[in-house]
């Protein structure tokens, strides 16, 4: 069976296309604010994958999820939104008001989560996401602005200092500004990921696409790097919805 796979985030889309749990095809764009009109561009190529059913993970609101829908009926197989629910498949979620929770770091713990392990889930994309999970009991977590982020807010409120694109390469002091900007930054990520290791065992997974970046100053926590995390999420929910649905 082919199915079509949407994280939907808020500057890029990404698809996959599987069938048997092989990944065919894969591909990731910025949507620049209107993923319904790349998604149309989209659809008729969608149209001849004889595909069988749809899961999304979309952090988009009511209204440009409605369009997304609209555009996808014309596939004319079952859709399927992912949805963070207060219990889902055993995990509990850790938020006061379960909606609030990303729907990009919801499937990442689902996709994690067992009854007798600890993990720490670190997602390294726009912003750095940390949650974490005691056995199928999710212990909320934080959001951090990501390396980039820091380094924009940093230029924007330092009058007269311009900071040049270079590598978050070491932790050393910085015997430049640029180096100085850059090494601060990722020494100071680093340092938070730390102490929320050492606050109790558990195993430590990065998704996104700075994990690479970050495992380098990481190793004594033995990180896995878990690049189709979401995917693996989203895979999980649809199959205990379909299951659930056929009952």
């Amino acid at each position: 069976m082919k199915s079509l796979w949407l994280d939907i985030g808020n500057t890029r889309l990404k698809y996959w296309i599987t069938e048997n749990d092989q990944v065919l095809e894969h591909a990731a764009e910025l949507h620049l604010q209107s993923p319904a009109d790349l998604l149309l561009g989209l659809i008729q190529h969608f149209r001849h994958q004889n595909l069988s059913q749809v899961g999304i993970s979309s952090v988009l609101d009511t209204e440009n999820n409605q369009r997304i829908q609209m555009i996808l009926d014309i596939l004319e197989i079952p859709i399927i939104f992912a949805q963070v629910h207060a219990n889902y498949a055993g995990l509990r979620c850790g938020y006061d008001v379960p909606s609030q929770l990303g729907i990009d770091r919801w499937l990442q713990v689902l996709a994690i989560s067992k009854p007798d392990q600890n993990f720490c889930v670190i997602g390294c994309g726009t912003a750095l996401t940390i949650d974490l999970v005691e056995g199928l009991q999710h212990l909320g977590g934080y959001i951090l602005p990501n390396l980039y982020l820091q380094r924009d807010s940093l230029i924007q409120n330092t009058k007269g200092i311009k900071i040049p694109d270079s590598a978050f390469d070491n932790l050393k002091p910085g015997h430049n500004t640029v180096d100085a900007v850059h090494h601060g930054i990722l020494l100071g990520l680093i340092s938070t990921i730390d102490q929320i290791m050492q606050q109790s065992p558990k195993h430590l997974i990065l998704t996104g696409g700075d994990a690479e970046i970050f495992a380098k100053f990481l190793q004594h926590h033995q990180p896995l790097i878990e690049s189709d995390l979401l995917l693996k999420g989203l895979k999980n929910y649809v199959q205990l919805k379909s299951a659930l649905t056929n009952v």
